[in-house]
């Protein structure tokens, strides 16, 4: 049986899809078969990171919601080959980056019961351990299903008023929604903070467990997200706190 983990903010800008991409790399990383499926597709972004090139892309996620292919056409093998090394293998559906495409997702939407399908056919087909959900930014119909599916749902938040206000909202719906576990990652922590303190705050201001909180990197800003910064800095402290993380 697959765990299906949605990853989640309440706003753009909270480092969500570069959490997702080396969570599920550190996971795959002990010999586990994880897919990543792009949901936010108003602005898709986990493939480059892996480095997908929109040159090698046929068909993607978009094109299964809208019945053109089978789920497994819109899957790429991107497992890296220090992943492979230790047994472990990485596919992902990306959302279309074609404005026109994009467009007609956002105007008409989709069937929540298609991706559900889909999860499930995927998670069959390719045997995976893992699925993460790498949600779009804020609060939709389509996204609130999805993280409705999931097993355990990440929200990813900064140590911001507004990430915080938005942040309670959504704990709420997904309280509300029944969702099995649920964890807050703290991201983009300045080192000038007290992370201890920063954890005690979250966790008393929303009574839910922090699984994380990520420090602010020069190192992942110069990357620009060009490369899993999981395999270019495996003893980085962010790095570290991941592999700690109680979602792992």
């Amino acid at each position: 049986m697959f765990k299906l983990v949605a990853i989640h903010s309440f706003r753009g800008g909270t480092g969500k899809s570069n959490v997702t991409a080396n969570l599920a790399t550190l996971i795959a990383m002990t010999g586990k078969r994880v897919g990543i499926v792009d949901t936010d597709l108003q602005s898709p972004g986990i493939h480059i990171p892996f480095g997908l090139n929109q040159a090698n892309v046929t068909r993607t996620l978009n094109d299964y919601l809208w019945g053109i292919c089978s789920i497994e056409e819109a899957m790429y093998n991107l497992t890296p080959e220090a992943v492979q090394q230790r047994n472990g293998s990485i596919y992902l559906a990306p959302g279309s980056f074609k404005t026109e495409e994009i467009t007609r997702i956002v105007s008409e939407g989709y069937e929540i019961t298609q991706l559900s399908d889909g999860l499930n056919t995927l998670a069959d087909r390719l045997n995976l351990d893992y699925v993460f959900i790498d949600t779009h930014p804020g609060v939709n119909n389509e996204t609130l299903l999805a993280m409705a599916l999931s097993d355990m749902l990440l929200m990813i938040l900064r140590p911001d008023g507004q990430d915080f206000e938005g942040t309670a909202v959504t704990v709420e719906l997904a309280q509300h929604l029944g969702i099995p576990k649920l964890m807050l990652v703290i991201n983009k922590v300045l080192s000038s903070l007290d992370t201890d303190g920063v954890r005690r705050l979250v966790e008393k201001t929303y009574s839910v467990p922090v699984a994380g909180v990520l420090p602010m990197s020069e190192e992942m800003m110069l990357l620009g997200s060009r490369e899993l910064f999981c395999l270019r800095y495996p003893k980085h402290p962010l790095t570290q706190e991941l592999v700690r993380s109680p979602a792992m």
